[in-house]
């Protein structure tokens, strides 16, 4: 299976290849593949779309970033399977870096690790950050480049929640995470797992009263439709990692190498302020649909999830997620 699999992958190659227009391949002597999930109108597509200008600019053509969108490569462990076999040199990743059981694991189910936006750039930009950075190195053999950060998630409903007691009786669906089960029957709800793709339906017909995602999910999946409320529990932040295939990299002549940092650098800069453009843009998308945004008990809230978060954490992940916490 695995055979097959690199086999398709040199045939995507080759298709790629060919698909790049001759004039600018005759130009270039690297040409860089960079996939990724979203689609055209995202920030991350916009962000990738100015790396590729920042390098051909910033190296005088002498390497050429194409972006495929939409899944084109590949679903996302599609895509690190290319890049390790070295037919993709560049994608966004998040969640699939924990089959390595990388740290990065902790930061994307964990609540209240990280505070608010300061908090993820302190992490993600210092120590703990560059110590996560060369472990997906080591382990994974993918280079981060940039970081991308993620809206918080939010509790949605249809009835106001301002303190865990609201959550008594309420069903609230949940990703196939175990440790968002653990965390959200602490606080006092009916957690329930299940596909996304399920929630509009289930929310319509009352089969779960609630659920809980980023700003912008809400709004891409129409859930001002069926719920009411926006409760700003905030209780997960995150980030997204640009990574390129380390040994791509290291390929590349020195001077070349810098070109892709300093693009890189440029980009993450570029996406962070796309990103705060936005969030507001789907805050006020949501209010004049008629949601209703409700300050939360973040502190009861917190207290609740930190109990679950102990009991279901290892020493190792404790240590690590008390240094985040200790971050200033």
């Amino acid at each position: 299976m695995q055979v097959l699999r690199l086999i398709g992958f040199c045939l995507i190659s080759v298709l790629l290849f060919s698909c790049v227009d001759n004039s600018s391949r005759e130009n270039a002597e690297f040409v860089l593949r960079f996939g990724h999930l979203a689609n055209e109108q995202n920030i991350w597509h916009k962000a990738a779309l100015k790396f590729a200008e920042e390098v051909k600019q910033r190296s005088d053509g002498r390497i050429l970033v194409k972006v495929y969108p939409n899944e084109q490569l590949g679903k996302e462990m599609d895509m690190i399977t290319g890049i390790l076999a070295e037919v993709i040199d560049i994608m966004i990743t998040a969640e699939s870096l924990e089959n390595w059981s990388l740290p990065y694991a902790i930061l994307c189910a964990t609540p209240y690790a990280i505070r608010d936006s300061d908090h993820l750039h302190k992490v993600a930009g210092g120590a703990i950050g560059k110590e996560m950075e060369q472990h997906i190195i080591d382990v994974a053999g993918l280079k981060p480049i940039a970081y991308f950060e993620r809206g918080a998630r939010n509790l949605t409903s249809n009835v106001p929640v301002r303190h865990p007691d609201d959550l008594k009786g309420l069903i609230i669906r949940v990703p196939n995470v175990s440790l968002y089960v653990s965390t959200w029957s602490a606080l006092g709800a009916k957690p329930t797992p299940m596909a996304f793709s399920e929630v509009f339906t289930a929310l319509q017909q009352s089969t779960i009263h609630g659920q809980e995602n980023p700003f912008a999910l809400i709004r891409n999946a129409g859930l001002f439709e069926v719920q009411k409320y926006v409760n700003l529990t905030e209780h997960v932040k995150g980030w997204a990692y640009v990574v390129m295939g380390n040994k791509q990299f290291e390929k590349l002549p020195e001077d070349l190498q810098q070109v892709i940092m300093v693009s890189a650098k440029i980009m993450q800069e570029y996406e962070h302020s796309l990103f705060l453009e936005q969030e507001a843009l789907d805050v006020q998308f949501l209010k004049n649909k008629g949601m209703e945004f409700i300050e939360v008990d973040k502190e009861a809230f917190e207290k609740l999830a930190k109990k679950a978060v102990r009991e279901s954490f290892t020493k190792e992940q404790m240590a690590l997620y008390e240094r985040i916490q200790q971050v200033r």
